[in-house]
């Protein structure tokens, strides 16, 4: 616009590169990030993506390799940020741009505050990015006295988003559609700090979903000290459905004990926040259930197994904690007891319950071998008192007592 008014014809100064054979990296692989990816693909470009909701296989079948950030810099010759901004620092500051590819091409029109501005601006300087283009930042209006303003390599337009007629319109129609497919039908579609769920696969999930909250919930009273990693194996049928919803249901149910206002939403960055380390593993074998899933949960003193199937029609129950199994009803209130595997024990159990008025509503027992440890899980109505589990700990032969509450 500057050379046409002052009515200079300057070919030189609009030498580009091209997008074929480039490498292009995307920061948040949800709705708008997709669509990218997909329309990139047609300029010849490979696609890398950087998003902890994305499994790789999903990202698979869209063509797109899933990287973890540090080698999403390194390789991309372009990058396009379409993720919210969670609070902390800049997703892309001066530690970031050190990484990158000298000469890279950096687009963000998804949230301010994701670059520092600052090292931007630097990093412009340094040539180790060659060209921005940014269509939000940290402070709104952009102020007329900017530092971004005086730099060439920087393309700045005033947070235009969707501002088309078209656009507008349309916003408005889906976010209605959307809202009445989650309110009528459960259904999430194009959340952008969630997994989207649309209404079939909510159904073929839902009691795993509850079930991995459950499991979840339980371990995390089971330990003794603070978490360090997770490993979520699924077996069976269900490790053909989308799992991604299912592992971060467990996350909930991990850190429901420790943390107010755990949601499905923030579950997996305050578990990476506590630098608790989360890993997923699938299999298709079908051994004693058609559907298992299993967690292995580590302390820095100790690691714990507990595995949870479905039976029936939606009826979740524990079938092996440690090396015991069993098929113990999960339900509001239990009693996790270890015990020597001697005549009384269970009798003494039942006394003491008695004595302090609480019903036993479901027992199941597990041992490893005749005589040797076993473990019970107590299904009760009513939740124990601190003076019932002090009875019960002091009852001869029984080693551990565990109170959960789902």
């Amino acid at each position: 616009a500057a050379l046409k008014k002052e009515k200079k014809w300057s070919p030189k100064a609009f030498m580009g590169v091209e997008l074929y054979g480039k490498t292009l990296g995307i920061i948040g692989l949800g709705r708008i990030g997709t669509v990218v990816a997909d329309r990139s693909k047609g300029f010849g470009m490979k696609i890398l993506a950087y998003d902890p909701f994305i499994s790789p296989e999903h990202a698979e079948k869209m063509g797109v390799e899933t990287v973890e950030l540090k080698e999403l810099l390194r390789r991309s010759d372009y990058i396009s940020l379409h993720t919210p901004k969670t609070g902390g620092k800049p997703l892309l500051g001066k530690e970031e741009f050190a990484l990158v590819k000298p000469g890279i091409r950096i687009i963000n029109c998804a949230r301010g505050g994701l670059i520092d501005e600052d090292a931007l601006i630097q990093a412009i300087k340094d040539k180790k990015v060659a060209q921005a283009a940014l269509d939000v930042y940290s402070t709104e209006p952009l102020s007329p006295d900017s530092p971004l303003l005086d730099v060439d390599e920087i393309i700045c337009t005033p947070h235009l988003g969707a501002s088309t007629e078209e656009a507008q319109d349309k916003v408005a129609i889906a976010i209605a559609d959307q809202m009445i497919d989650y309110l009528k039908y459960g259904s999430v579609r194009n959340a952008i700090n969630m997994p989207s769920i649309d209404e079939e696969t909510l159904k073929q999930i839902k009691p795993f979903l509850e079930l991995g909250e459950d499991l979840g919930k339980t371990v995390s009273q089971l330990l003794e000290g603070p978490l360090t990693h997770i490993k979520v194996q699924y077996n069976g049928e269900v490790a053909n459905l989308n799992v991604e919803p299912i592992t971060i249901s467990v996350l909930k149910g991990l850190l429901a004990g420790s943390v107010d206002g755990i949601n499905m939403v923030n579950a997996p960055f305050i578990a990476k926040e506590r630098g608790i380390e989360v890993e997923e593993s699938k299999s298709n074998e079908i051994k004693d259930y058609t559907s298992t899933i299993q967690l292995q949960v580590k302390t820095k003193g100790r690691m714990r197994q507990l595995t949870g199937s479905i039976f029936g029609k939606g009826d979740p129950r524990i079938v092996l904690f440690d090396d015991y199994y069993f098929e113990a009803v999960l339900s509001k209130h239990m009693l996790i007891l270890t015990n020597k595997d001697v005549p009384g024990v269970i009798g003494n159990l039942g006394n003491v319950l008695g004595k302090h008025h609480i019903n036993i509503a479901g027992f199941s027992l597990g041992r490893l071998e005749e005589k040797g440890t076993a473990v019970s899980v107590v299904n009760i109505d009513s939740p124990p008192t601190n003076e019932t589990l002090r009875d019960l700990r002091d009852t001869p032969n029984i080693l551990e007592v565990h109170s959960i509450v789902l």
